[in-house]
């Protein structure tokens, strides 16, 4: 089945009622359709959608994508900014959903200047699986976080979202900078999303060093340029992750790093522990740019 006929699976067919009449002719009754997919049921027909892989589908159960992109209230007619896409497991779910209902989708990615060879085929690549395929994830426009850069025009996103990605925001010195343009790109009323690898229980730096972050550090980001707390879900949550781990974060699936980053992978390292425990705990956070009593943007 193709990812366009998943996504009208749930749509019944039109029917034609046929009536005897008394004169022993036969009248059709006018076609009925059926109500459209509502939005759990159009996120499900994209996550079945053979534009996935069995080994990203097999990710679900423990990213929960589907609850979390319904508890961060996304609909299919947004305009939704993913940040730092990376290969693009998220990308794969928002830009497909949200061309059923005509939406937009932007990716903000790291700026390419100056950034190593690698890197810079990461965007390539990117951009060929999904900018170049419209059939399957829409208009996908690409644009840039940071050096001046915007991640979409002032006030045009519904929805910006972050998927464990504010370490690296830390690690880079330009996470105050991050949220500002988060909140520039965001309509009044619109809502910032963010999952992210969760601090909270360890004895941890502050700094993103290990991947993992305090949620009161994220809240106070957000906040401090203007940003209201709405909700928290524990949704992505993992009780049996310890977060005491040798290389951090990245020593969990699915990075399984068993040396420091660039070292030289240790293959009689014990991974059995670490598999076992299954990706991070992840705080799962929601909040809003707010709007005055008269629709202003409050400032």
């Amino acid at each position: 089945m193709t990812l366009k006929s998943a996504l009208y699976a749930g749509f019944a067919a039109a029917m034609s009622l046929s009536l005897a009449a008394c004169g022993g002719g036969e009248t059709a009754a006018p076609e009925q359709e059926a109500a459209p997919l509502d939005n759990a049921s159009r996120l499900d027909a994209v996550l079945a959608g053979e534009h996935r892989s069995d080994e990203e589908r097999a990710r679900d159960e423990q990213r929960h994508p589907k609850e979390t992109l319904l508890f961060f209230g996304l609909t299919p007619d947004m305009t939704v900014v993913e940040v730092y896409p990376g290969g693009g497991w998220y990308t794969q779910v928002i830009a497909p959903y949200v061309k059923t209902g005509g939406g937009k989708f932007y990716a903000a990615s790291f700026p390419a200047e100056g950034a190593s060879e690698r890197a810079r085929a990461s965007l390539d690549t990117y951009r060929k699986t999904y900018v170049e395929a419209p059939d399957i994830y829409g208009d996908v426009e690409m644009t840039t976080l940071g050096d001046g850069h915007h991640i979409a025009p002032e006030g045009a996103a519904d929805m910006v979202v972050t998927f464990r990605n504010i370490h690296s925001f830390m690690g880079r010195g330009n996470q105050e900078a991050t949220f500002e343009e988060f909140y520039r790109a965001l309509k009044p009323g619109g809502v910032l999303g963010v999952v992210e690898h969760r601090a909270d229980g360890a004895d941890l730096p502050h700094d993103g060093s290990k991947g993992y972050v305090y949620t009161d550090d994220v809240k106070a980001l957000a906040e401090a340029v203007g940003f209201e707390f709405e909700a928290a879900s524990e949704i992505n949550a993992n009780p049996a992750d310890t977060k005491d781990h040798p290389f951090g974060v990245w020593t969990l699936p699915p990075v399984r790093r068993s040396a420091q980053i660039n070292g030289e992978d240790d293959p009689n390292f014990d991974r059995a522990h670490y598999d076992s425990i299954g990706e991070s705990d992840r705080m799962t956070l929601k909040f809003r740019k707010p709007i005055a009593a008269d629709g202003a943007l409050l400032e």
